[in-house]
């Protein structure tokens, strides 16, 4: 069934990095009217937000406060939709990005973005599917229709945590499956690390509020499998250059852009200890990137954890 057109719209993306770019494309690819604010070339945002009927944040997990406090400053149109496109964890209070909107802007609709979506694959026309998830039914559907195209398919979700939480964990599971391909591990090994990488963002997500069927979907599973298999993924080439024998600060300088998982594995490390879930490769994960073990150790750890049941 091909997307409707639906009626023009001013929409305000903030962050103009590749998915921010990417997505600015695609919603005027659609007829509407955007506007871009980079906030390291000084625009104005207050002209940007004003009179928007969606406003779409793909700044970095570093950036999300600093936005969200400069866009409270400067006031958004009371009926204006939020949209959340950031995969990230706040260090400072364990929080992902909707839910720091959601403080701010109460009484606006919020909705997350997520999926397997490589901005580079987009950009060059090729088919990609995402979801938009919301507790506000219509506000999702609103997203949905002013974004969705033949090249760009979106599902709508009532479960917006479980869709945050699937793109923001797969990002250090993706880390891992890089360490894995740079040791020539083999398929066997590939699989099985995706598979219990699978098992324990379930696990994260269902402790923390989360519907587990969600991580089975486009923004979990569907999500996970783009990050791991594809070398567009920075998070990926994170876990490759480290398998290689290359120190963190190398790797990341060779990489253009954020690789959010790097940032996100100590977080979640705090939270899987609060709340008691086991998360055995992302601590492994996380003891690499701190330096405080090699990949050919963090394997063994692995390999060498207690039999259990699946």
């Amino acid at each position: 069934m091909k997307a409707s057109t639906p009626s023009p719209q001013r929409i305000a993306l903030l962050g103009a990095g590749a998915w921010g770019s990417t997505l600015a494309l695609l919603a005027q690819a659609r007829g509407h009217w955007v506007q871009v604010w980079d906030r390291r070339k000084g625009w104005d945002l207050k002209e940007v937000v004003r009179g928007s009927d969606i406003i779409i944040s793909a700044v970095s997990m570093a950036g999300v406060r600093p936005v969200v406090e400069a866009v409270r400053q400067v006031g958004i149109p009371p009926r204006a939709i939020l949209v959340s496109a950031t995969k990230g964890l706040d260090p400072l209070q364990l929080l992902t990005p909707a839910q720091i909107w959601a403080a701010t802007f109460p009484t606006h609709p919020l909705v997350v973005l997520s999926g397997p979506n490589l901005a580079a694959e987009i950009r060059q026309g090729l088919p990609a599917a995402a979801v938009v998830a919301s507790h506000n039914p219509e506000a999702a559907v609103q997203v949905q229709h002013a974004l969705a195209s033949e090249r760009f398919r979106l599902y709508t979700s009532s479960d917006p945590l479980g869709v945050e939480l699937g793109g923001i964990l797969k990002n250090v599971i993706a880390i891992a499956v890089g360490v894995c391909d740079a040791l020539q591990l083999g398929t066997n090994a590939r699989a099985a690390l995706v598979t219990r990488g699978l098992a324990e963002m379930i696990r994260v997500g269902s402790r923390l509020g989360a519907r587990p069927e969600t991580f089975n979907g486009l923004s979990g599973l569907g999500d996970l499998l783009a990050t791991c298999h594809s070398p567009l993924s920075r998070n990926y080439r994170v876990g490759y250059g480290l398998g290689q024998g290359k120190p963190l600060g190398q790797v990341l300088a060779e990489i253009e852009g954020t690789a959010e998982g790097v940032y996100t594995a100590p977080v979640v490390v705090q939270i899987a200890a609060q709340h008691g879930i086991q998360v055995p490769i992302t601590q492994e994960v996380h003891r690499l990137l701190q330096g405080q073990t090699t990949p050919a150790a963090a394997l063994s750890r692995l390999m060498e954890r207690q039999l259990t049941s699946e």
